[in-house]
C-alpha cells in the first residue's frame, strides 16, 4: 500500500499456491481474501463476514447479514449431471486499492491500483471435479459450518416469528416446525457422517444446529 504496509502476498507450500490479501494496517492486519490453487477461495467484508466463497464446484455470494444472494456452478463437463447455474460477472472492491473480478473458474483476477500504477494477479484455477467424486466429499469444513450456521439462523428466525405471532407458550408448543427446516437439518447431519468428516467437525455442526 502507499502506506508501506503489505497488501498482497503469495505463499507456496509444496505444489500449492495461496494468494492472500491483507487490509492496510501495520499490525494485526485482517485477511480480506484468500485464493488457493486447489480451487478454494474466500473474500471477506471489512467486518469479517464472508462475501464470496468459491470451490471447485462453483461459488456463493453473500450479503453482509450472511444471507446468500447469488450462487453459481462453473461451466465444466466433468461435474455431475445436475442443475447448472451460470456465473454472472462479479466485481468487488475489498478496499480502495484492491479489487477482485470473477469471470470464470480460471478467470479470477486480483487487481491492485495505487499511485497511478496497477498490478494484476490471476488467481483462477482449472481444477475440476472428478466424475466419481461422491457428493458428501465435496463439502469442506468451511462449507459445512456455513450451512450449519445458516440452518441455525433459520431456526432462530422461525422461533422469533412464533413468539411474535403466538405470545402464549401453550400455543407455540402446539406449532410444528416447518418441514423444510427439519429436512435441511437431517440432510446436513447426514453429510457429516461421511468418513471424510472428522468427529470434531461433526460435533461442531451438531452443536450449532441443535
Amino acid at each position: 500500500y502507499p502506506s508501506g504496509n503489505l497488501a498482497i502476498l503469495v505463499v507456496r507450500k509444496k505444489k500449492q499456491l495461496t494468494c492472500i490479501v491483507q487490509e492496510d494496517k501495520l499490525k494485526n492486519a485482517k485477511i480480506q481474501a484468500v485464493f488457493k490453487s486447489s480451487g478454494r477461495s474466500t473474500c471477506y467484508y471489512p467486518k469479517g463476514a464472508v462475501w464470496i466463497n468459491m470451490t471447485i464446484q462453483g461459488g456463493q455470494y453473500f450479503n453482509q447479514a450472511g444471507s446468500r444472494v447469488r450462487r453459481w456452478t462453473w461451466t465444466n463437463r466433468a461435474t455431475s449431471s445436475g442443475p447448472q447455474v451460470p456465473l454472472s460477472p462479479i466485481f468487488i472492491s475489498l478496499n480502495q486499492h484492491v479489487g477482485v473480478r470473477v469471470l470464470g473458474q480460471d478467470k479470477v483476477t486480483v487487481s491492485f491500483l495505487a499511485l497511478g500504477q496497477q498490478a494484476k494477479f490471476n488467481v483462477g484455477t482449472k481444477v475440476q471435479v472428478s466424475a466419481w467424486l461422491p457428493p458428501t466429499a465435496r463439502l469442506g469444513q468451511e462449507e459445512l459450518l456455513l450451512l450449519a450456521f445458516r440452518v441455525r439462523i433459520l431456526w432462530l428466525l422461525d422461533r422469533l416469528h412464533g413468539c411474535l405471532n403466538f405470545p402464549s407458550n401453550e400455543q407455540r408448543d402446539k406449532i410444528k416446525p416447518p418441514a423444510y427446516l427439519t429436512t435441511q437439518t437431517v440432510k446436513l447431519l447426514q453429510l457429516c457422517t461421511s468418513p471424510d468428516i472428522s468427529d470434531e467437525l461433526h460435533s461442531s455442526v451438531r452443536a450449532i444446529v441443535n
